[in-house]
């Protein structure tokens, strides 16, 4: 879905960026639609925090262009009121309360729903009147969660929200931005290494390894490039013949191979018939295999 003058909401031409003499992107380009939850993936140090950086003007380029609905971001208080960006190592004045947070917050973004905070601030525990320099790890994560969901802004960035958070709480930030989401659409970018507890929110994937960016499709377009066959391991070499392998697990004579491709009807059929059974490959392990594939491959 392209807004309504048929731009991206996000539009990365050639970025690079250049700490010293360590390049950590090199000429990346990439779009995301209006209205997209986008998961952005990569190792520690891949890059992924810099392109966020950089597309809210907290950070510069050395060579390229990024767009926030076709329009540079720096120095531009009309894109930056339509962004939010809630990042692991957010600062806050030393005598600064959660409170106090929330209503700055309320001035700046145009979109801010008091209601929605206030409901967050119950959902997490959070302890509004408590010094955010006396807040736990997973209370801080909370509260750069409420300003990220609570500011309803055009695009959001989320990188690595759930630090510090218990499983019950980063499940309640999932059904609360899926909730949300659902009734205020608006583009989301969300970095995480939990890919697999994500997976079910976003609809687009961006991986960025090694200076570039090697994934960039929808969640269901990667999820039909790989499957695997489980069974014995002689039948299974016979089923899956010259197919590219992405990872292969042996457990005495039983194998279980991860490799590239689709089933076909006929196909499944072959497979069934020969005793194999197939199994769904996870978001998380699809794009470990492919980013380790294409490491080998440089």
């Amino acid at each position: 879905m392209t807004s309504a003058t048929g731009q991206p909401a996000i539009a990365v031409r050639d970025l690079t960026k250049r700490y010293g003499d360590n390049t950590v992107l090199d000429a990346i380009s990439f779009d995301v639609e209006p209205n997209t939850i986008c998961g952005l993936f990569g190792r520690n140090g891949s890059g992924k925090t810099t392109i966020m950086s950089i597309l809210t003007a907290q950070n510069f380029a050395d060579a390229g262009q990024v767009a926030i609905y076709g329009a540079e971001p720096y120095e531009n208080p009309h894109v930056l009121e339509r962004m939010c960006f809630v990042r692991e190592s957010q600062k806050y004045p030393d005598d600064s309360k959660p409170a106090h947070a929330f209503t700055i917050a309320a001035l700046f973004f145009p979109n801010w729903d008091a209601d929605l905070a206030a409901q967050l601030i119950d959902d997490f525990r959070l302890p509004v009147t408590t010094k955010i320099k006396k807040l736990s790890r997973g209370q801080l994560s909370a509260v750069g969660i409420i300003i990220g969901l609570a500011a309803r802004a055009d695009v959001t960035f989320f990188d690595e929200p759930y630090l510090g958070l218990d499983a019950v709480a980063r499940q309640i930030f999932y059904d609360r931005l899926l909730a949300d989401y659902a009734e205020h659409p608006r583009t989301i970018v969300l970095s995480s290494h939990l890919i697999d507890e994500v997976a079910n929110l976003i609809e687009q994937v961006i991986v960025v390894d090694d200076q570039h960016i090697v994934v960039n499709e929808s969640v269901d377009d990667l999820r039909e490039r790989a499957f695997s066959v489980v069974g014995p391991a002689t039948t299974v070499d016979q089923f899956i013949g010259q197919r590219e392998e992405l990872h292969r697990e042996r457990l005495g004579p039983v194998a279980q191979v991860t490799v590239l491709g689709a089933l076909t009807d006929r196909e499944e059929h072959e497979l069934a018939a020969a005793g194999l059974s197939t199994a769904p490959v996870s978001l998380q392990e699809l794009i470990v295999r492919l980013t380790q594939k294409t490491g080998a491959s440089q």
